[in-house]
């Protein structure tokens, strides 16, 4: 049985009351009572995705390049794939726009009383060769009464062969691409963005923050969305590689470009053994938005941890 196929069947007979799920070609659709959240899909270049993934109200915040063409759309950097999670050098192999490709290799845990969707896959070099391997769980929380949605993202890498290297650039990690609006430049573009350090504009790129957030109005009504960062990650608070054109991704090994350190300086080695276990959240919020609320938010997303 396809991947897809067995996730679909197990969604539909194991989904919480509260959500409801959708059999699609590649995964599955989850719905609230109010409308579409998210497409769980594996057939990502980069290996598991989110698309499209939709604010309460039903408004899509991410680009639909380049799993769909719109007009007037920018159609740049087709691995930027919606909601996703790469980089750019591990064991030297480029994950983020390169040769490497990470492929679903099980059928999905579900938890249905936590509303999760959990799945193993494999980092491959373009030989085929096993890099190494992840269990990635996404679980849906659920808030449109309160005017928020959110997506906690895990994913835990190891290496069977020995110890696992992660290299110093500024392609990673945790990453999405947001539809035009969001953006700081460009045709289209009427965001903002701010991280939780008080800085704002073009100039949040590369720095440290727990958290940072794009804003922009749609169909008259503002929204927001954001990716926490949690206490424990490895870089904790991370960097980011946090665009004008919509690129919106929190690494933490990026370091020499992110802030002029020596070549190497954000390079990271897990021992053999060892697994890496980083985890966010995506936060999405209809309705007006400051600072104070999204650092209550963040504030929020720690004590459950």
């Amino acid at each position: 049985m396809r991947v897809g196929v067995a996730l679909v069947l197990l969604l539909v007979a194991c989904a919480p009351s509260e959500l409801r799920m959708v059999p699609s070609a590649v995964g599955a659709a989850i719905h609230t009572q109010n409308g579409l959240f998210a497409e769980y899909r594996t057939d990502g270049q980069r290996g598991p995705v989110l698309w499209p993934l939709c604010a309460p109200g039903g408004e899509t915040l991410t680009r639909e390049f380049p799993f769909a063409e719109v007009e007037g759309e920018h159609r740049d950097h087709p691995h930027h794939e919606s909601c996703w999670f790469a980089h750019g050098s591990v064991q030297g192999v480029d994950f983020w726009q390169g040769s490497g490709r990470i492929v679903v290799t099980s059928e999905p845990e579900i938890q249905a009383e936590r509303s999760e969707i959990s799945q193993l896959s494999q980092w491959r070099d373009e030989k085929g060769a096993v890099v190494c391997s992840d269990r990635r769980t996404y679980c849906f929380r659920e808030h449109d009464d309160a005017g928020w949605r959110a997506v906690d993202i895990e994913v835990l890498l190891s290496r069977d062969a020995g110890a696992l290297h992660f290299g110093d650039t500024k392609e990673g990690t945790m990453a999405m691409r947001l539809r035009k609006e969001f953006c700081l430049e460009g045709e289209g573009a009427r965001g903002s963005v701010q991280n939780s350090e008080g800085v704002t504009g073009k100039s949040v790129w590369g720095k440290s923050a727990r958290w940072v957030a794009y804003t922009a109005e749609l169909d008259g009504v503002p929204h927001t969305v954001a990716i926490f960062d949690a206490p424990g990650n490895h870089g904790y608070p991370t960097h980011w590689h946090a665009r004008g054109y919509g690129l919106f991704a929190a690494n933490p090994f990026g370091l020499h470009d992110f802030t002029g350190a020596p070549k190497g300086a954000g390079d990271y080695t897990l021992p053999k053994g060892g697994v890496l276990h980083q985890r966010y959240r995506i936060w999405m919020r209809r309705g007006p938005c400051d600072a104070a609320a999204l650092e209550a938010a963040w504030q929020s997303y720690c004590a459950g941890l």
